[in-house]
């Protein structure tokens, strides 16, 4: 076995001229310990589910759950951010907050172009914002019609909200998790389409004019995994790559019953005739097989017609205990979701928008081999903040991510079981929570489908996402390590062929 150690030498090492930041000269917020340099966070206190997302007149919106007097889960409102890029973000004043009605809790929003609702009055376009009511006596005394559907509506994009006066809009017959609408136009049938999650189910909708709804359609009673609570449907149509077939894609969050703990995202591909959602898929298929991108949607009325999707970078099993201070949570990087067939499969595809590859800043390392049975040792500043990029064969491999205290992120293949693995065991601060550190995070992968594969990793003080062949395969998952890591081991097993580390470059903050 070669064991190397590279200081990066001939890879714009340190020593070359690399600029030197006077931190006395920098405002001191968004430097937290663990805080995310190119992922949105809220300011301060705590956030979960983005809500409302919508683009419009060149503005892309992220609405979130927020409440904003503690780090804890609270009274729910509706945060807001506005960004130009998807990548750099404007904090806005709180947009929804809880009446007499109840909480605020999970929904969307779209643009009203022909003010099917009415409430423009001066040839505004109208936003409207569809959201649950969750009414906290209601729950405390017992009652299962506690969470009903309202509406809000904003004339000068997304400034100012009006909630509407005719409040709810859908009333609730009795079923205890009855929430998380995601409406959409749906241009066959020339009327909005909502689609709601009832305990163990989603319920479809149909409106002429956002404001009275009709029921349609139940599904998934007998589909799909159902170990917790069904949250969080969005329903759309995808081309499939390569093809002149288009196909009808459902997201549902769950929680608990993700592959590997707590909360995940599931999703179906099928078929929607405005009616009804029907798809002949007999297992549960998955977004992500990391512990933390939960209650992800997709943004409405985007120009190119491009599904873009943000998550909650987060997990129920531990959400109110990370170890954070000022602020709790985060988002994942915004993806764009693709649709492939392999076979007579259809899978979802996420990954980055080509955005993000403008945050990149400085090349640390590139165009090392690790040839096989070898190992190499980079050792470098910035590994914190970073994207690596590499391709390898689907063999035997293993990625570790250390610092000096010895705490170590480990990315690892097992070529005998066709497993990857994500090992955050010894990742630094673990036992906050019995769940969190206690066991490897694993994913299937069809080598047979595949000729090798391509990784690309982004590293961000206390998150790593790993998109592996442009997001056929993805993993998110939260690390707090006490200390950034410094040292980057690659470990190549008995491939016969060379892993070449293409690149690792840092990347700028969004702050």
């Amino acid at each position: 076995m070669v064991v190397c150690v590279f200081l990066v030498g001939f890879m714009a090492c340190k020593e070359t001229g690399k600029k030197k930041v006077d931190e006395e000269q920098e405002p001191q917020v968004y430097k937290e310990q663990y805080r995310p340099q190119y992922h949105f966070s809220p300011p301060k206190m705590w956030m979960n589910d983005p809500n409302g997302l919508v683009y419009n007149e060149g503005i892309y919106h992220l609405f979130y759950q927020y409440y904003p007097d503690d780090i804890v889960w609270g009274p729910m409102h509706w945060g807001h951010a506005v960004s130009e890029d998807m990548v750099h973000w404007e904090h806005k004043p709180i947009a929804l907050y809880p009446d007499e009605h109840g909480l605020i809790f999970s929904g969307s929003a779209v643009v009203d172009r022909n003010n099917t609702s009415g409430f423009a009055k001066n040839g505004e376009t109208p936003l409207v914002a569809i959201f649950t009511y969750h009414s906290m006596e209601g729950e405390k005394e017992g009652r299962t019609d506690f969470q009903t559907q309202g509406i809000a509506y904003s004339l000068d994009n997304g400034d100012t909200w009006t909630k509407y006066e005719g409040n709810p809009v859908i009333d609730n017959e009795g079923i205890k998790d009855f929430r998380d609408p995601k409406v959409f136009w749906h241009e066959s049938t020339k009327r909005w389409i909502l689609a709601l999650v009832a305990g163990d189910h989603a319920k479809f909708y149909a409106s002429e004019n956002l404001r009275e709804w009709e029921y349609l359609s139940d599904f998934g009673k007998n589909q799909g995994a159902h170990g917790g609570v069904w949250e969080c449907p969005d329903l759309f149509k995808l081309p499939v790559e390569g093809t002149d077939e288009e196909k009808w894609v459902l997201i549902i969050s769950i929680n608990p019953g993700a592959p590997n703990g707590g909360s995940g995202t599931q999703y179906f591909v099928g078929d929607f005739d405005g009616e009804r959602f029907t798809s002949d898929q007999k297992k549960a298929k998955w977004l992500d097989y990391g512990t933390d991108n939960y209650a992800g949607v997709t943004y409405n009325n985007i120009p190119n017609g491009d599904r873009i999707f943000i998550g909650w970078m987060s997990n129920w099993d531990y959400a109110r205990d990370t170890p954070t201070q000022v602020w709790r949570s985060a988002m994942t990087l915004p993806r764009k979701l693709s649709l492939v067939k392999m076979g007579e499969e259809y899978t979802l595809k996420n990954f980055p928008l080509e955005q993000v590859d403008g945050l990149t800043a400085e090349m640390l390392a590139k165009d090392v081999r690790v040839p096989s049975g070898g190992k190499k040792e980079v050792v470098l500043d910035g590994l914190n903040q970073s994207r690596i990029k590499l391709r390898t064969a689907c063999k035997d491999f293993s990625i570790t991510f250390k610092n000096h205290l010895d705490e170590a992120l480990v990315l690892s293949m097992d070529s005998n079981t066709n497993m990857f693995r994500l090992d955050r065991t010894n990742s630094g601060e673990v036992e906050f929570q019995q769940e969190f550190g206690n066991k490897h995070h694993q994913m299937p992968l069809d080598c047979s489908k595949v000729g090798g594969l391509e990784l690309s990793i982004f590293l961000d003080r206390s998150s790593v996402e790993v998109f592996i062949n442009e997001g056929l395969w993805v993993m998110t998952d939260q690390v707090f390590p006490t200390a950034p890591y410094t040292i980057l081991i690659i470990s190549n097993g008995q491939s016969g062929q060379d892993i070449l580390l293409e690149g690792i470059e840092t990347m700028q903050t969004i702050w």
